[in-house]
């Protein structure tokens, strides 16, 4: 009985290696799957990034012999929500003020990998030619999410319509920071895509560069344009996990190649894209 009871001991232990084994082995594989994989989705919306994206990048990576899918989103939080859940493994319109805003809210783990051409936000009017046109009561209209109303009120405070509290992050500026306005201005938060058309009914908008371009606004009617620092440089962002992959590295080494730096000499009339410092 002692050497029945053995055998059997010994035949689960070797059964149970065996099912580890194949299970380690099957992840490994899924893993390097993952990694050397050659079909790419990648979230898209309409705005300067993705065209820039289309434009430049999707060839070369062709060229490596990837398959591109666009997957098309009708905002950026879609998005966002997909790249969470593996639906796409990329999208290239956000900044890291909203990404890491998102990581915060949403409990989420996405990552840049490389920062890219970047449209700045600028101020807008209809009604007037130049920023010292404002008047006392003066309707603004500036973004409603956190990351674009931080930058909207700093681009205020660089008019020199407000003043912030010394100090502050200037990512997370907010109404309660604001210890100055002399002009009594009237600030109302907006959606993004909302603004372009109201514009008739306000004084001035803070508009960021992806709703300058897919409102057909032409750029270089900006009253003002941010000064744009790193958090707020566009990035290709993934979930995290996938950084290391090849098929990321790939994306960003084509953002980093000749022929994009090339285009970019050729298409970036009036500077209507800021380069960070990474892809000069």
């Amino acid at each position: 009985m002692e050497k029945g009871l053995f055998t059997k001991i010994v035949t689960i232990m070797s059964v149970g290696v065996l099912i580890l084994g194949v299970s380690g082995c099957g992840k490994s594989n899924s893993s390097a799957s993952n990694d050397k994989k050659k079909e790419l989705r990648v979230g898209v919306s309409a705005g300067p990034y993705n065209d820039l994206f289309n434009s430049v990048v999707k060839p070369i990576l062709e060229k490596k012999g990837y398959t591109v899918k666009l997957v098309n989103f009708s905002n950026l939080l879609l998005s966002e929500v997909a790249l969470t859940e593996d639906s796409i493994d990329l999208n290239v319109a956000q900044h890291t003020a909203y990404m890491n805003n998102f990581n915060k809210e949403k409990n989420a783990h996405l990552l840049p990998i490389v920062h890219i051409p970047t449209v700045p936000a600028g101020i807008f009017s209809d009604k007037f030619k130049t920023i010292k046109d404002v008047k006392a009561g003066a309707k603004i209209a500036i973004p409603k999410d956190p990351s674009n109303t931080a930058r909207a009120y700093n681009l205020l405070q660089k008019a020199g319509w407000i003043k912030l509290k010394a100090g502050i992050d200037p990512m997370s500026a907010s109404k309660s920071d604001i210890i100055e306005n002399p002009h009594n201005l009237n600030i109302t938060l907006m959606d993004s895509a909302q603004i372009p058309r109201a514009m008739k009914d306000i004084d001035f908008a803070v508009l960021p560069g992806s709703i300058v371009y897919s409102s057909h606004i032409d750029a270089s009617k900006s009253l003002l344009s941010e000064n744009i620092v790193k958090d707020l440089e566009i990035t290709a962002v993934v979930n995290k996990g996938k950084e290391n992959s090849v098929w990321a590295k790939d994306i960003v080494a084509a953002y980093k190649s000749d022929e994009f730096k090339k285009y970019m000499k050729e298409h970036n009339k009036n500077n209507y894209w800021v380069i960070p410092d990474g892809l000069k």
